[in-house]
């Protein structure tokens, strides 16, 4: 998660190319720049900055659906003993499948989303992360369908 220094070390030119580029990530700098009314040089400038300190990256987001991805789920993970949550971490976020890992309070230490191509996959991942050592429990819930998948909304 950003720091507040981090946060506020972003301005309202670099907010506006951030959202124009989550938009569509093809904008252009001259057609930024034209509706900023700043230089395409100061566009290129920004945006390379954000580049460098890792607040944007350049990605091809992919349909899941159309690449032969139709199987969407959450997982739980219990881990015992605690001390080993680090080393799972590690292994669990090596693996192609998961679109989403965080650590979690609650019931249960690890929050996982994977996209497997079918069920089969889906059961090949969970019996493949049990084996790692600390997990001591899973749980999983399907997801038949995805409504929204979204990022920040950045307010300007």
């Amino acid at each position: 998660m950003e720091s507040e220094k981090e946060r506020s070390s972003l301005d309202k030119i670099d907010l506006e190319i951030l959202s124009y580029l989550q938009k569509d990530g093809r904008t252009s700098f001259t057609v930024m720049a034209e509706k900023m009314n700043v230089s395409v040089g100061t566009i290129r400038a920004r945006f390379n900055k954000l580049l460098q300190e890792g607040t944007i990256t350049i990605i091809g987001r992919v349909n899941p659906e159309k690449v032969g991805f139709r199987c969407y789920a959450h997982i739980a993970i219990y881990i015992r003993p605690a001390a080993l949550k680090e080393k799972v971490v590690q292994k669990i976020m090596k693996k192609s499948e998961v679109s989403f890992l965080a650590g979690t309070s609650g019931d249960y230490d690890l929050e996982v989303d994977v996209m497997c191509r079918d069920n089969d996959h889906l059961t090949d991942f969970i019996n493949d992360i049990s084996k790692i050592e600390g997990i001591y429990q899973t749980k999983t819930t399907l997801y038949f369908k995805v409504y929204k998948y979204a990022q920040p909304v950045l307010n300007l």
